[in-house]
C-alpha cells in the first residue's frame, strides 16, 4: 500500500510533468492541490518564467474557434476520453492525451496544456467545472470522434474532420498543419501509458497495485 510519502512524491511528479508541458500555476494547483507558493518555489525559480495571462474559457471559445483549432481540440478531448474509458485517472489521462497530441500534430501547437486542462474540466465536470459542458460524439458520416456541446445530436455538418477532408486539397494551411504520415496505432499508445504507470508505481514501492 502506498505510504503518505509515496502519494506526495506522485503528486510532485505530476506537478513536474504539468510544468514541463507549459501549465500555469493555477492549473497545477487545481490538478495536484499543491499550494501555489510551493509550486512556484519548486518549478519556477525565475518569476519571469511563470506563464501568465487570462485563463482559457473553453465553452465560450470552442464555438467561435476556427476549423484548425476545433480539430486540435477534438484530438485532445477524444484521446483524453479514450484513456479515461481505459481506466486511467483524469490527471494521468490529461497528461497522456496532451503528450500524444504533441506527438501527432505539427508544432507550433494550437492547444496549450492549460486549454487542454480546461477542455477536460468541462468534458467531465471536474476540477474548475461544476458540471460538463462538452461530450465526445461520433460522426455518422466518417465515424471520427469529435468534441461537441453536451446533448448535441451528431451531424456530419458539425464534424471538423469531415470539413478538414473537404478543404484538404485546396487549403495550404490545412496541408501544412496535417501532413500525410502514418499515425501511431492507438493500442500501442495505450500500452505505453500502462507501462509508464507501472514503472512509476514500482519506483514508488507499490508493485502490487492493480493496473487498469
Amino acid at each position: 500500500m502506498p505510504t503518505r510519502a509515496d502519494r506526495h512524491l506522485r503528486i510532485v511528479r505530476l506537478a513536474k510533468d504539468c510544468a514541463e508541458l507549459g501549465a500555469r500555476v493555477r492549473t497545477i494547483h487545481s490538478m495536484t492541490g499543491l499550494p501555489p507558493r510551493e509550486i512556484q518555489r519548486l518549478f519556477f525559480a525565475d518569476p519571469q518564467a511563470i506563464p501568465r495571462g487570462r485563463p482559457p474559457d473553453s465553452p465560450e471559445w470552442y464555438h467561435s474557434a476556427n476549423l484548425l483549432f476545433r480539430t486540435d481540440a477534438s484530438i485532445v478531448a477524444t484521446t483524453y476520453r479514450r484513456l479515461r474509458q481505459a481506466g486511467f485517472g483524469p490527471d494521468d489521462a490529461l497528461v497522456g492525451a496532451y503528450r500524444h497530441y504533441r506527438t501527432v500534430c505539427q508544432a507550433p501547437h494550437r492547444i496549450s496544456f492549460d486549454r487542454a486542462f480546461d477542455l477536460a474540466s468541462h468534458t467531465d465536470g471536474i476540477w474548475i467545472a461544476k458540471s460538463p459542458s462538452f461530450s465526445v460524439v461520433t460522426c455518422p458520416s466518417c465515424a471520427s470522434e469529435f468534441l461537441a456541446t453536451l446533448g448535441t445530436v451528431p451531424r456530419s455538418e458539425a464534424c471538423p474532420f469531415c470539413k478538414l477532408v473537404q478543404r484538404y486539397g485546396n487549403d495550404p494551411r490545412v496541408q501544412t498543419s496535417f501532413p500525410v504520415h502514418p499515425l501511431p496505432y492507438p493500442a500501442v499508445f495505450q500500452l505505453e501509458m500502462v507501462m509508464r504507470q507501472k514503472n512509476e508505481r514500482e519506483s514508488d514501492g507499490d508493485c502490487g497495485a492493480p493496473m487498469p
